[in-house]
This record gives structure tokens, sequence and C-alpha cells, in this order.
């Protein structure tokens, strides 16, 4: 069977796959199809003048909140609009004195703006953009004006299922107190600095990278990773092969003279590193990788281990951050901030200061005696992997997990793989799935009930529960002072710890 592969590597045009998959240092083990020629870094249109104002729609979305936070750094005028802002972000917005409005209409997209940016979930006959094509006024994508800012700096990006967010934060604190100066990009707030996007004056640009829609392949980066492939995002990936030929696409975007770093335990992630012009090098927690970690252990800090490079001793990391899976994303991030121009004082250090993100196993207060973390997680690797952190830190502590799925579709895909996820939680109360960009959400409930059905028959003590409200309820009358609540889930569930420690404050001012 011949192949074509994308036209920026002509040399490599209808070449059999037998041919272009040649081994990098761990042997992929399955072969993938070819990435068909699609979209390529140079179809985000150049726009006719330099761009000094933006207007983003969608603003309080994760990704385009740090866009705006960038774009204010580098002095731009940013206004919005959001559907449903938050009210952290609006306080944050309102701080810093950018105009967003609450909905969509046509009169809120200011006549002078040079470009108007649009998240993902945004569609065009949204009555801001409907009024921008009126005006001539460009358009971007998010992702789109993320590759255009790249053009102008040395792209270092972080893809993968697990983990985007915290390596990228990672990378970015590392190449920081190397004196690099880094834009970034991240799709979660720093813990420490209030902020998840940042304009730095060195030429370095860190973005976490999703593979939702073929977004990141609208990115050039001279440095990447991939820190996974799994089977995810099934709204706009027909099967899993779909979601690996987008990997060895955003591969072969990676610039010929720069790094492709690849988890070496990945096998998908393996194959699609075989689509790179770049130098690819392997990190993984077992010898054998170009990068590995090892002698991993709990402190009273923290964790420590050891990165080993080729195999020669690189540094040692201690990290205050819980979890092996973030011993992982601290070798990925320290390998790829190395190829950036860190040096391992730099990752010593930078590694040890650094506090987390929001939602990534945050503690985020107690109730009653409950100590209460709030978790993204809502695929079934990061719930295991969530799960069995706060068993590593609380030991027999009795662990409630409240559950908010996002999408029926991922649900019903993965609903055996979920099933068997929560064996570290005591007990499971399991809310309506959220319909993330899904149009109606009538199965919402069932497929809820149904998980709950099927973690039940795995062993796991779990019940459906209708509403946050309800979730709230019940925590209130079973807890106990001892117990853990985890909130998880990449919707709205943290409503739930919300207005538990919101009670808590009352009883205090009512005190």
């Amino acid at each position: 069977m011949l192949l074509a592969v994308p036209a920026s590597k002509p040399s490599q045009a209808f070449v059999p796959m037998t041919e272009l998959l040649t081994p990098v240092p761990v042997t992929p083990a399955l072969p993938i199809p070819a990435p068909a020629p699609g979209r390529r870094p140079a179809r985000v249109a150049r726009p006719n003048r330099a761009i000094r104002s933006v207007h983003l729609v969608g603003i309080c979305g994760s990704g385009m909140k740090a866009l705006a936070e960038l774009a204010s750094d580098l002095g731009w005028q940013v206004t919005g609009s959001d559907l449903l802002p938050s009210t952290p972000a609006l306080a944050w917005m309102a701080a810093r004195g950018l105009r967003v409005h609450q909905g969509h209409r046509q009169e809120f997209l200011p006549g002078h703006v040079d470009a108007l940016v649009y998240s993902p979930a945004v569609e065009p006959d949204n009555p801001e953009r409907l009024a921008a094509a009126a005006l001539g006024i460009p358009q971007f994508s998010y992702s789109g004006m993320l590759g255009l800012l790249m053009r102008e700096r040395i792209g270092v990006c972080v893809a993968g299922t697990h983990g985007k967010s915290t390596t990228s934060a990672m990378t970015a604190t590392i190449l920081e107190h190397a004196g690099l100066a880094p834009s970034a990009v991240v799709g979660a707030e720093l813990c420490g600095r209030g902020a998840s996007g940042w304009g730095g004056t060195g030429k370095l640009f860190v973005v976490e990278s999703c593979e939702y829609r073929h977004s990141f392949l609208d990115l050039s980066p001279k440095y990447a990773c991939i820190l996974s492939v799994e089977p995810d995002h099934f709204d706009c990936f027909a099967d899993f092969d779909e979601n690996k030929v987008a990997f060895a696409s955003f591969a072969g975007n990676v610039h010929d003279g720069g790094l492709l770093l690849v988890n070496g335990d990945s096998p998908a992630a393996l194959e699609a590193a075989a689509w790179t012009t770049a130098r690819v090098e392997t990190f993984s927690q077992r010898p054998g990788g170009d990068w590995w970690g090892t002698d991993s252990r709990q402190t009273a800090f923290g964790t420590r281990f050891r990165i080993f490079h080729r195999g020669a001793f690189f540094t040692e990391v201690l990290l205050a951050v819980p979890g092996e899976h973030n011993v992982s994303n601290a070798l990925a991030a320290s390998a790829l901030s190395h190829a950036a121009g860190a040096q391992p004082a730099d990752i010593r250090e930078g590694l040890a200061e650094f506090q987390g993100i929001r939602r990534r196993f945050e503690r985020v207060g107690s109730y009653r005696g409950v100590t209460i973390v709030d978790d993204y997680a809502h695929h079934p690797t990061a719930v295991r992997t969530t799960l069995a952190t706060a068993r590593q830190q609380f030991g027999r502590r009795r662990v409630w997990c409240a559950f908010q799925p996002h999408q029926v579709s991922r649900v019903r895909a993965l609903i055996d793989e979920f099933a068997v996820s929560f064996g570290d939680a005591d007990q499971v109360l399991v809310a309506p799935v959220f319909a993330a960009r899904e149009a109606g959400t009538g199965g919402a409930a069932a497929m809820s009930e149904l998980l709950a059905e099927r973690i039940a028959a795995a062993g796991t003590n779990a019940r459906f529960v209708p509403s946050l409200d309800q979730i709230t309820a019940t925590l209130d009358d079973e807890a106990r002072p001892g117990d853990v609540l985890i909130t998880m889930g990449a919707g709205d569930i943290d409503r739930v710890h919300h207005e538990l420690t919101g009670r808590l404050r009352r009883d205090h001012a009512a005190g």
C-alpha cells in the first residue's frame, strides 16, 4: 500500500509504510496509518497588519484565559465575551482592566479590533464572528493564534493524553529559573503564580498542545514532547487509529533540526515518533531510554528521585507535588528544558520550587474534619492515577470520590475501563455526565446511572446522585471527620467543594 505523507516532507512522499517506520530508540510495536496531507502551520494565515488588539470569544475557557494573559503582557488591548463566565475568571480580568461581556452579541465586538480569536466551542454562526466577517476583521481559532505567535518564537510544545498541563507548567518554570524568560500558555493556573499564561522577553514559547480537533497541527515547534497516546476525544476521532494519525502528523511538524521527546513506555507515542525528521529521544521510569528516572522515594517534603541521561547521572530532584505520575511529568519536563537550554542546576531548582497547578490533586481546604482535594481527572487512566495518589498520601483514611463524568461519548466508549478505575476509593458518588460540546444531554443521567452500576459491580461502593446539590447534601450527612473527599472531573464538579467550604465560612461568620 502506498501512503502519502505531509507535503512539507517531499522526499518522503508516496513511500511504503514499511520503509518509513524506521526504528527509534525503542522500536514501535504496531504500525499506524500514514498521516494524510492535512493542516500544516502554513495554513494559519498572516494578518495584513501587526496585531495590537484582540477580541476573544469564549475568553473564560482555560486556554483562552491563558491567551488573554499572554496578550495583555504583550501590551495588546484585550476584550472578550463568554456565555458562562466564571466568577474567579471575571474577577481576574477586571483586575487587569480587561473588558469582558457575558453572553454573545454583535455589539460586543469593538469596531477597531485587529483580530477576533474564538475558542473551539464557538461556531461560525456566533453573532460576534458574523459581525467580524461583515467588517473584514481577521479571525483565528485559538490554536491558530498560538501558531501565529509561534512563528516569531521558538516553540516548545507538550502533547499527550495525560499530563500536558503539569508538564508544560514544569517546563516553563524550569526555563524561567534558567534565565531564558519564556512566554507560556498552559491550560491551568499555576499555583503561586495566579496565571496560566504570560509573555516573557525571551524567544522560547511553551505551549500546552491539545489534539482535540487536530488543533496542535497549527503549531510548529522546535522542541516537542509526546507524553502518551490513548483513546480519547470520541466526539472528533472516529477510532483510535485516527487519534494516532493526529499525533503522527504532530510529530511531523517538529522542525528538522529540533527534538521530539517521547514516552518510551507508550507504544503509540513511539509509533508517532517514526514520522518525524527531528532528533528523537525517549524518557521512561525504567532503564533503557535516553532519559530515565530511578530511586523514587517519599520524603517529608515530597518525592525525591534521580535522573540519568544516556546512562550517566544527570541530577537529583525533589518534587513538592505528589504521585508517581508527576515523577514522569518532571522527567519529561527536565529533558525538554535541557534541550531548550536549561542546565541541571536550573532543572533541580525549578522543580523544587514548583507548587503545582490548579485542579491537579489540589488541596482546597477542609470541612468539619474532612480533607478536600480537587482534581481534573476525567479519563480512566487519570482517575486511577489520582486515586492511587490519594491512597499513597492518606493511607487507610476513608476516601470519597465525587465524580462528574465528562462527555457521554467518552463514558460510552470507555465504560469498561472506568468501571475498574475507582478501586482505591471507598465511596463513589457519580453525578450526571457533564456533556460538554455534545448536542443534547438527554442521555447524561442514564449514562451516569449505568456507570455507577458498573463501578459497584467491579467491587467499589458507588451510587448515582442526580445533581451536584444532592451530592453536597449527601456528603454533609455521611462524611465524617478524618475522611478525604476528592471532587473529580473536567466540568463544574468543583462547585461541591466551593459549597462545602462556603458553608463553613458562613457558619464561622454567624458564630
